[in-house]
């Protein structure tokens, strides 16, 4: 196969070269629908349950599983140009991750396009494109029109005028038919998991907290079933004087992934010797956010430490100095962690935090000593811990799964899209 030289790369002789504006049908913003003054005037954002959604990065970051920000009709309306029904590609243009590429997902709320962000129709094959644009070389040509070092950005008519690979019709239907199966199943598993986490909160709360007989129960304080808290350590960036001792380190940020089955993105840091003998994390500890938070989304966070998580490393694992460890009582560790779970999401943690600007503080201690909380049968929480570990461990799995084929296909895209396997060539 012959190839030429270009912006991005060789490709293949047979590849064409165009501009974003030949081969798409609508580049698109929320800006797009009308002057600064005229969208304060006609959009007021809301954070309790309105008409539309205004989908952000930030609910890409959160697999969209809320805290939404609102619209009502007038606004969803007014803002016609920027209106989504699920499938778009949604490209960040501001802010620390701009370039991040993903697809509108379908919700049971109308959406619409929220600052920030631009959404992108192609003339044919959205697939492709959307491949291109997560590529190496499709990555290098966003960044590459990146401007300003403060606040990163590119604007819609540097967008357009940005080049990208015209493969002919059926070697693009290639391409994705080896790419979308990776996706498909990387998505299948995550539903898979998000069920599983969802079928062990409801039998949590079916089985102590709907109870006919929970009335009698005794009650007491998450204090009364939790051993130990560790506090957390970060350590240093690379050995120095006395800290030798390479960790990863779970952060607030990672506990979204650990949720969902996956490794996440922790760092590995040099911590002392005997803080490692002190802090590591065990089977059965649970990892709680202490700082941080906002005003929709209170500190709290909770991942189980499961055998799963822990055997995806090559080294042992502390929290960070913003998160602490708790070490429940023996049997008791998923029931602390889907209790704890089950208050955080009736948003009892907001009346246990501190501070009223900047990091806010959850005060764990105070939490623990003094929320009440029903303490079953000894009985029945070994029964639940029993089942949720088996959830874990399915969950864990598909996690595993999920990051071989991801390597799989973070492997092939860049060679695909560069022409270096010539997917007219594979039998599939």
């Amino acid at each position: 196969m012959k190839y030429k030289d270009t912006p991005f790369g060789k490709i293949p002789d047979s590849w064409e070269l165009a501009s974003i504006s030949e081969v798409t049908e609508l580049v698109t913003d929320y800006v797009a629908n009308g002057s600064f003054a005229s969208l304060a005037k006609n959009v007021t954002y809301k954070d309790e349950e309105d008409v539309a959604v205004l989908i952000r990065l930030v609910d890409y970051n959160n697999d969209f599983k809320g805290d939404f920000v609102f619209i009502d009709e007038h606004a969803y309306e007014f803002l016609g140009k920027s209106k989504l029904y699920g499938g778009e590609i949604i490209i960040s243009n501001v802010g620390a991750n701009v370039g991040t590429v993903f697809r509108c997902p379908q919700l049971q709320y109308k959406m619409s396009l929220a600052p920030n962000a631009i959404m992108v129709k192609f003339k044919e094959n959205d697939d492709f494109y959307y491949f291109w644009l997560r590529s190496h070389a499709g990555q290098h040509m966003l960044h590459s029109i990146v401007t300003g070092s403060a606040q990163p950005k590119f604007n819609k008519t540097n967008f357009r005028d940005m080049l990208v690979p015209v493969p002919p019709r059926d070697q693009q239907d290639k391409i994705v038919s080896i790419l979308q199966p990776l996706e498909e199943k990387i998505e299948h598993n995550n539903r898979i998991n998000k069920n599983l986490e969802a079928q062990a909160q409801s039998i949590f709360k079916s089985w102590f907290i709907d109870a006919p007989e929970s009335s009698s129960w005794e009650t007491g304080t998450f204090s009364d079933i939790i051993d130990t808290m560790i506090a957390g350590d970060w350590g240093k960036d690379s050995p120095l004087g006395n800290n030798t001792e390479m960790v990863y380190c779970i952060r607030g940020a990672d506990i979204p992934d650990v949720k969902s089955g996956n490794k996440g993105k922790m760092p590995t840091r040099f911590i002392l010797p005997k803080n490692y003998v002190a802090k590591h994390l065990v089977a059965g500890d649970v990892v709680v956010e202490i700082s941080g938070g906002s005003p929709t989304q209170s500190t709290g966070r909770i991942a189980s430490i499961s055998q799963s998580l822990l055997d995806r490393y090559d080294k042992g694992m502390v929290c960070t100095n913003f998160c602490k460890a708790m070490k429940p009582k023996s049997g008791y560790s998923m029931f602390v962690y889907y209790y704890w779970q089950y208050l955080y999401d009736k948003n009892v943690f907001f009346l246990y935090e501190n501070g009223t600007t900047g990091i806010k503080n959850l005060d764990i201690s105070g939490f623990i000593e003094t929320e009440p909380i029903i303490l079953p049968p000894v009985e029945l929480v070994e029964k639940f811990d029993a089942f949720c570990h088996s959830v874990f461990d399915v969950i864990f799995a598909n996690g595993l799964q999920n990051e071989k084929l991801a390597n799989m296909r973070d492997a092939l895209l860049p060679k695909l899209m560069s022409g270096e396997i010539d997917a007219s060539d594979l039998d599939l």
